[in-house]
């Protein structure tokens, strides 16, 4: 009897041992497979019979929250978008079946309370009742200002960033087309799932940010790049004389290079950077030759993604260098932002706010805290130098360029803001077209403000896709989207006047009322 019970008692225990092991097989070694099974939604619809936390805008506007689901819904909650297509590229969308992007993915951990500092902090809650652990999400995205840029931008294929100069937070980054999150976060799946197709066969991909997920031949204002390194290498000066000239011929070829509509141009550095001359700045890449002008253009960040905290963003390029000792042409033509170069619209907001922050380019950032359900702030982005791509001397002489550009030059037509606030800017016309073909351009600007005191700086870029855009120029098209961005960020931020120097200063600083500037 008892050598039975001691037979049973082993395989008792040898069963136990098999069952425990199947267990933390299945339960802790095979836990993220199962989750991922497209057949297991249990650990789904917990989360979405959860609450999920707000994403709120800089001035306060909830932009993404949970509401109740429909009555004949198999879940407690759904995401709802109060500003549609406003936010879209920023937030992302959160869905029962179709995923999430952005934001809402990126964030998720603090939206549903599962960070670890949000877990330690509902202890207490235990013995309240509390359910609620959701978290907040606070942007530097103004809803003020992305209104005003989606009203400019109107029906165009384009975008418009607007960026703080010293911090390199976003207030504003508009990209059309858009698309309505509340269509994907819809309860209905099947609708849902139709959207979605449609938005993936629409061939202005929608889903898809033109700001900083895309990227485009900037023209003219590359040359902004161009320069910055030129100067620093001191391949130019600010002494530097071009002949007058309507065209060039560059090393290994018999085809020559042009100004913008053959014009003739010439003159010292401001007033070739002022007309925006394209054979200097062929003259200049050349004269860097391929390596310097490649390291330069790495200064600048090109090559890498866009730093954003937002996933998907893509880099600027300059196209490939392989061989590009025996194809000079094509360096020269880089050299004015043609040919392979294509940079993404939030980079050249970033570019020209570099110049105006004496060189120092900001790493882009739209998350500017988070909170847990209490309030309490769980983390806030810092200000962070990304590059450096040219010296603070070469960033004053850029500054006076840029400025002149306003003042006589191809944006004077377009860009003088409210109250005679000062502004500095650089226009661009991508051509897209061959020689014989319709013509076509992306039409750009880049440009900041105050020029003396620089606070916002603004990227705009139109899609050369229609006969507007293509028969237009940088500046009388991108320009006046530029200066209303520009005037509308500091109505609602005034300048801080400067007492003349005469004058003794105040023992407060002196605001200028919207739309004005102080004697």
């Amino acid at each position: 009897m008892n050598r039975q019970i001691r037979q049973l008692a082993v395989v008792m225990m040898a069963l136990y041992v098999v069952l425990f092991g199947a267990l933390n097989y299945w339960q802790v070694g095979r836990e993220e497979q199962l989750a991922t099974e497209p057949g297991n939604t249990r650990a789904l619809v917990r989360q979405f019979d959860s609450p999920r936390g707000p994403i709120i805008s800089s001035d306060g506007v909830v932009v993404a929250r949970s509401i109740q689901a429909p009555g004949d819904s198999n879940v407690k909650f759904v995401r709802s978008y109060p500003t549609n297509d406003l936010f879209a590229h920023i937030t992302g969308y959160y869905t029962f079946g179709l995923g999430s992007t952005q934001i809402e993915k990126s964030q998720t951990s603090v939206l549903s309370g599962d960070t670890f500092e949000q877990q330690v902090g509902a202890i207490g809650d235990i013995f309240t009742g509390a359910t609620d652990q959701s978290g907040e999400v606070r942007l530097t995205v103004s809803e003020q200002l992305q209104a005003v840029a989606k009203f400019l931008l109107g029906p165009r294929e384009g975008s418009v960033v607007l960026m703080e100069v010293e911090t390199g937070a976003v207030n504003a980054m508009w990209s059309y087309p858009s698309f309505d999150p509340n269509e994907v976060a819809s309860s209905d799946y099947d609708a849902a799932y139709d959207y979605v197709v449609e938005l993936q066969a629409d061939e202005r991909d929608p889903l898809l940010a033109n700001a900083y997920q895309q990227r485009y031949m900037p023209g003219s204002t590359f040359k902004v790049l161009t320069t910055g390194i030129a100067l620093d290498e001191g391949v130019i000066s600010v002494e530097s004389e071009f002949p007058s000239i309507s065209e060039f011929t560059p090393p290994q070829t018999n085809d020559p290079i042009a100004n913008y509509r053959g014009s003739e141009c010439g003159g010292d550095m401001i007033t070739v950077f002022a007309r925006s001359c394209n054979i200097p700045f062929a003259q200049m890449a050349l004269e860097l030759g391929p390596d310097r002008f490649q390291r330069g253009m790495e200064r600048w960040g090109v090559g890498d993604a866009v730093p954003i905290d937002l996933p998907g963003a893509v880099g600027s390029t300059i196209g490939s260098f392989d061989d590009i000792d025996q194809n000079l042409p094509l360096l020269a033509i880089r050299g004015f932002g043609q040919n392979d170069v294509q940079m993404v619209p939030l980079h050249m907001a970033m570019v020209a706010a570099a110049v105006a922050n004496d060189g120092e380019m900001m790493r882009p950032f739209v998350i500017d805290a988070t909170l847990d359900h209490t309030g309490r702030t769980l983390s806030r982005t810092q200000p962070e130098v990304w590059q450096r791509p040219i010296s603070r001397q070469t960033a004053g002489i850029m500054q006076d360029f840029m400025e002149q550009v306003a003042l006589t030059g191809t944006a004077s037509c377009c860009i003088a803001l409210e109250g005679g606030i000062t502004v500095a800017a650089k226009t661009g016309t991508a051509q897209l077209n061959g020689p014989g073909e319709p013509e076509r351009s992306h039409a750009w600007i880049v440009a900041y403000a105050p020029a003396d005191a620089p606070k916002y700086a603004v990227a705009v870029m139109l899609k050369g896709t229609n006969a507007e855009i293509s028969a237009s120029t940088g500046g009388r098209l991108a320009g006046p989207i530029a200066k209303a961005m520009l005037d509308a960020a500091l109505a609602l931020d005034p300048p801080v006047a400067t007492p003349p120097a005469s004058t003794p200063p105040t023992t407060a600083p002196v605001v200028s009322p919207p739309g004005t500037v102080a004697p």
